[in-house]
């Protein structure tokens, strides 16, 4: 029997956090347990009424935050209130596949595309590594607002 995964990031921030990963992976907030949301209707803003409704104190509304795929095809994503930073450099990272079935300088170009349009979202470029055949066909490093490595494949 196989089980299903959801992927944690310790966060300062996890609804800035959230925001981040929601642009860069195309996922969307789930609303609030028992609450069906309307068309168009803002899963965040249902979150902030059904905290405080809850009674759930101001200074703790921002303590979790989750993503899932739309499609339902992968794993849901949950980010947690931690009181430390990130100080070392993750022992798993995930793998943004951008441009999978490009190669050469047309992938290199595709990579480069999305790292600008991520770098506006608050990303940091950490290195870009080159095709090197039959090995690594290329792909960029980056970082997360609050410092998780990542890769542009």
């Amino acid at each position: 029997m196989s089980a299903t995964v959801q992927i944690t990031f310790d966060a300062r921030d996890p609804r800035t956090l959230s925001l981040f990963w929601r642009e860069v992976l195309g996922y969307v907030h789930p609303g609030p347990p028992g609450n069906a949301l309307s068309p168009g209707s803002d899963p965040l803003e249902a979150w902030d009424d059904f905290l405080a409704a809850s009674g759930v104190p101001e200074e703790q509304r921002n303590s979790a935050s989750a993503l899932e795929d739309p499609d339902g095809a992968g794993p849901r994503l949950f980010f947690q209130q931690v009181p430390e930073g990130k100080v070392a450099k993750n022992r798993m990272h995930l793998d943004v596949r951008t441009a999978p079935d490009l190669r050469e300088e047309e992938r290199m170009a595709a990579l480069e595309a999305r790292c600008e349009q991520l770098l506006a979202l608050g990303a940091t470029r950490v290195q870009r590594h080159e095709p090197e055949p039959p090995m690594n066909i290329g792909f960029i490093v980056m970082a997360d607002p609050e410092g998780n490595e990542f890769c542009l494949d």
